[in-house]
């Protein structure tokens, strides 16, 4: 089942195009990380989806609906983000169990036990949590509503490093016992990537490359060895991304190298290493202007 339908998708804020033509879609019952650059267009995508925003042009459905001012979608979708409100009046507790009220496949008993786990307090409010600690809480919502569509827009702001493992375990945990759609926006592409199934990547609001991290992985290779060698392996071949180093030269290379090709270039003194799909990914959307050191070596 498809629960993300995008054609030709384009939202305009003024003169600027936060989408521009995207299309794609994303299967029911996987977790897609959701990467790109600041201002690609990610968190826009987003509130589209969960029907916050409207779209200025092209065609948007999710669960075969326009999200915009959709009950069922509002019902079946939940997107946490830093910037999540919850009335002042209510306590912490009150508001879980607020949420039991509104979302159908609420688990309050898993609720109570992460509330406990990351030492929350009954009696506190929102407003009086650290920036971290309400990440975590807005993580407990958008785990315990298991919502049919789960949208976690950079979930771990402000969380240290253990709360973010604990996060993902926590998150992997109830994905395998109760499967569902769920869209992690991440700048921590690293510490994610083993929880991810498929990836989208978005430049200037465009879909720039979509496909199973399992794949990704494969996509390019890195090479790197004297200049001379790697002119001759690289010539007609997609270079990624390519600097010079002391030892000679380094290049990320779309990886259609058949396997004899790659033991001859290993003979020919080319090292051959893997590229995270991390790393590829800023590879893929770098700028034309070079490194920070050409700010630099120019004044």
């Amino acid at each position: 089942m498809k629960v993300i339908e995008c054609k030709n998708l384009t939202k305009t804020h003024g003169r600027h195009k936060a989408l521009d033509q995207l299309s794609v879609t994303i299967e029911e019952n996987k977790i897609t990380g959701l990467v790109g650059r600041n201002g690609a267009g990610k968190t826009t995508l987003l509130k589209i989806l969960a029907g916050f925003w409207r779209e200025s042009s092209g065609e948007v459905n999710v669960f075969s609906r326009r999200p915009f001012d959709s009950l069922f979608v509002s019902a079946n979708t939940i997107f946490v983000d830093d910037q999540m409100n919850f009335p002042t009046a209510l306590t912490l507790k009150e508001i879980l169990e607020q949420a039991d009220q509104f979302y159908e496949n609420w688990d309050m008993e898993l609720a109570e036990r992460l509330f406990d786990y990351f030492s929350f307090r009954p009696g506190q409010n929102y407003s009086s949590l650290s920036k971290g600690k309400e990440s975590t809480f807005n993580m407990i919502i958008g785990l315990c509503s298991r919502c049919a569509l789960t949208m976690l827009d950079e979930p771990t702001t402000g969380m240290d490093a253990a709360v973010r493992r604990d996060f993902y375990r926590a998150l992997l945990k109830d994905y395998l016992a109760h499967p569902r759609s769920i869209i992690i926006s991440s700048h921590h592409l690293d510490e994610i990537e083993e929880l991810l199934e498929d990836l989208l990547l978005i430049e200037d609001g465009q879909n720039y490359l979509h496909m199973p991290v399992e794949e990704l992985k494969e996509y390019a290779v890195g090479l790197s060895g004297s200049p001379e060698e790697m002119t001759k392996w690289t010539r007609g071949k997609e270079v990624i991304y390519s600097k010079r180093t002391d030892a000679g030269m380094y290049a990320v290379v779309k990886n259609d190298f058949s396997d004899h090709e790659l033991e001859r270039m290993t003979l020919a003194a080319i090292n051959v290493s893997t590229v995270s799909p991390g790393d590829l990914c800023v590879y893929l959307t770098e700028r034309t202007k070079g490194g920070i050191d050409d700010v630099f070596d120019k004044a």
